[in-house]
């Protein structure tokens, strides 16, 4: 059977969901109305709150949304369990459960003056339940910090030679990414100083970005350490001072046009991968179903592990509660119109859905005894971009460059956004303002992960493992139960402004799947760390604490909602 029939099925489904059910979420559910003033024309600061054009602010929130995780979760889940649950997840997900969350997430902000969804939280059910998600976000958004910031350094590090010889320098890759984040402030400051038009900076710049790419392979920026382990340690504390930097410059010089660039990168590689699929005549050799785990370590039955393993494994591309940060931290103080809630909010979700449909696709095409299945996610969907890319007569180097940068492209997005919004959590909690703030909050979010970057990872055996593969796990576990906790806020907001409706089922059914299931993995990473000793010490102690912390907040929500009705 062929690939691409797969893909352009699973992508027409997509297209169908945004015009039909993205039309009954804006219209019955969220009601959206263009004749109420958004927070970013009415608080405009020039600051924090910027009114974007609908095509801008969509780029950069689907790089900050996207970044790395529909290309890591859906390779990770489809090399262990099979292509067909990770697909059907992917696209029952991103339509029902994480389009829900995203747009439902942006609009109750919006129309809360941008507050965040833990403020949303607070207005509608208690501060006590506001300071416990307010914890579970934080130590939420540090385990995205450590994941992506140790895949991202993995790829400065190295050397990798092709079957047809041809070698990929990591330092390449490091030089584009350095070059590529001067890019945007250039633009930035010529659109805002020099007054160029958007089109005519995108006309200039997309091209600079392909420019920086090709220019990486000849002056690559190798570290002068020999160990790569080390290399990739020294690259991870380089990615989060950047962090600490981006977090505290304005949106307007680098969050914005960088997302833009961002965003035009994720289409070009989909273009890329729609040509590959087009035209390279793939035929599906992964198989469909894989039983995983038939070592004990999770279990050995069909059903399980992959209950609830696979819906932890793949967040973005499915559902992601990181994705409710950033609609109600950055994004809702952007929005010119609610009525463009409905493409930046759902759109950009089946978008992303559709990145994990490709990616995917690029295990479909491997065997199931392919070396390039023991390798790294970003190598995985770096290497499927550059076959792609030979099909258009592209040398393999470039190709596999350019998907490595396109990847640590979108890590970026997430990285700076995840520090900016660990800041605001910390400054909402200490009540710090200012600088004083902005520089406790900023470095205490990107401070922790340099801890755990240091530490030398080991699996059971002793083998050293990369710290994101440690920690991925319980990420995909704190984000997904991240995601039931905003699904709550939101239910109960719909509950509080559409009474007499019952349309916060709407998020409330996604809100107990997402809750289950979560707390399911957290177990089950308790039970691996503390009885059979498979994880790191420190995983079974942070999931016993997210699942009180998540419990408590479920405590709350509940007691909050029979009062209320006890005072109608």
């Amino acid at each position: 059977m062929s690939v691409l029939i797969v893909v352009i099925g699973a992508g027409v489904i997509l297209f169908i969901s945004y015009l039909t059910y993205g039309k009954f979420l804006s219209k019955k559910v969220f009601v959206l109305d263009d004749t109420k003033v958004t927070p970013s024309v009415e608080l405009n600061d020039g600051q924090d709150y910027v009114p974007a054009k609908k095509s801008m602010l969509l780029g950069q929130h689907f790089s900050a949304i996207a970044a790395a995780g529909p290309i890591n979760g859906p390779i990770l889940a489809s090399v262990m369990f099979g292509w067909l649950p990770a697909m059907l997840w992917v696209l029952i997900g991103s339509i029902f459960i994480g389009g829900v969350h995203d747009m439902g997430s942006l609009v109750a902000s919006v129309r809360n003056k941008a507050r965040s969804i833990t403020e949303v939280m607070k207005l509608h059910v208690s501060s006590r339940a506001w300071i416990l998600f307010m914890i579970f976000i934080w130590v939420a958004l540090v385990y995205v910090i450590i994941a992506f910031t140790d895949i991202t350094a993995s790829s400065f590090v190295g050397i990798v030679t092709l079957e047809s010889g041809e070698r990929v320098n990591g330092g390449a890759v490091a030089s584009s990414s350095v070059m590529y984040l001067i890019l945007p402030i250039i633009m930035a400051l010529l659109m805002k100083f020099g007054k160029m038009k958007e089109w005519l900076s995108l006309v200039i710049f997309l091209p600079l970005v392909g420019v920086a790419i090709w220019a990486g392979q000849f002056i690559p920026l190798n570290l002068p350490i020999a160990d790569p382990a080390s290399a990739q340690k020294i690259w991870g504390v380089i990615i989060l001072v950047y962090c600490v930097v981006a977090s505290l410059l304005p949106m307007w010089l680098l969050l914005q046009p960088r997302g833009t660039l961002g965003g035009y990168f994720l289409y070009a590689s989909l273009l890329i991968a729609a040509v590959g699929l087009i035209f390279g005549g793939y035929s599906i050799n992964y198989p469909a179903f894989i039983n995983f785990g038939a070592d004990g370590s999770m279990g050995s039955s069909f059903w399980f592990p992959m209950f609830p393993i696979l819906f932890i494994t793949i967040a973005c591309g499915a559902c992601s509660g990181f994705h409710a940060l950033v609609s109600s931290g950055t994004t809702s103080k952007q929005l010119r119109k609610e009525s463009d809630a409905k493409p930046i909010g759902y759109g950009a979700m089946l978008l992303e859905g559709m990145v994990a449909v490709v990616s995917i696709a690029f295990v479909m095409i491997l065997t199931r005894d392919s070396d390039m299945i023991k390798r790294a996610p970003n190598f995985i969907y770096a290497a499927g971009i550059g076959r792609f890319m030979e099909i258009l007569g592209i040398s393999a180097t470039f190709g596999i460059t350019f998907g490595l940068m396109a990847f640590t492209t979108f890590v970026y997005d997430t990285l700076d956004v995840c520090t900016r919004l660990g800041r605001y959590i910390i400054e909402e909690l200490t009540g710090l303002k200012g600088w004083a703030g902005k520089l406790v909050g900023t470095l205490l979010t990107a401070g922790v992960p340099v801890f755990f970057i240091f530490q030398t990872m080991t699996d059971s055996k002793g083998n050293s493992i990369p710290a994101w593969k440690i920690f991925w796990s319980t990420f995909g576990a704190s984000n997904q139960l991240l995601a039931a906790l905003a699904l709550v806020a939101v239910t109960i907001w719909l509950m509080h402004t559409r009474k007499g409706s019952k349309v916060w089922l709407v998020a409330f059914i996604p809100a107990v799947i997402m809750f289950v299931m979560s707390n399911w993995a957290l177990v089950i990473a308790v039970y691996n760390g503390w009885v059979l000793k498979t994880t790191h010490p420190s995983i079974p102690w942070v999931s016993l604490f997210l699942i009180i912390l998540s419990v408590l907040v479920a405590i709350e929500t509940i007691s909050s909602y029979i009062r209320s009705r006890k005072s109608i």
